[in-house]
């Protein structure tokens, strides 16, 4: 087991449980952060993984929930717009910023291990998609959505 395979599984070692314990317990608004945040956890762990394994095919793995994890947010949002009118969840600046620093430091890591070229890039956009999407994630989390109705008036 190299050291590619230990940081990925303590990071989601040391993540998943405190996701599973915001998506079950506490306000709706912490239960969307932390599906969010699960997203997160698992698409730097699915890159890391990749890397340990020697396969970059499973980076695809990573890009895809780097993609879907912040749209089903926003889904979310949408969808319980009414229910998220208590404001932003307490907290949620500090995960966002962490999950965007994790992202950061993982996705430096593994470019630095690859090699420079197309799969340096697919990397680099990986890591900018989980930090963008938990950006805007959890604006959208703090903004709420605007019914059409009231933008019209």
């Amino acid at each position: 087991m190299n050291a590619w395979l230990w940081c990925g599984a303590a990071l989601l070692a040391s993540g998943l449980p405190a996701v599973i314990w915001g998506v079950a317990s506490g306000p709706l608004g912490r239960r969307v952060l932390a599906q969010n945040t699960g997203s997160t956890v698992v698409a730097l762990s699915f890159l890391l993984l990749a890397q340990g394994y020697g396969r970059p095919s499973y980076a695809d793995l990573s890009l895809v929930l780097a993609l879907l994890g912040p749209v089903g947010t926003l889904v979310c949002v949408r969808l319980l717009a009414d229910d998220l009118q208590g404001g932003r969840p307490r907290g949620a600046t500090a995960v966002t910023v962490l999950s965007v620093a994790a992202s950061l430091a993982v996705t430096v890591a593994v470019c630095a291990a690859t090699a420079f070229g197309r799969p340096t890039a697919k990397l680099v956009l990986i890591g900018a998609l989980v930090a963008i999407g938990n950006v805007i994630a959890s604006r959208a989390l703090s903004v709420g959505v605007v019914d059409e109705a009231d933008a019209a008036r």
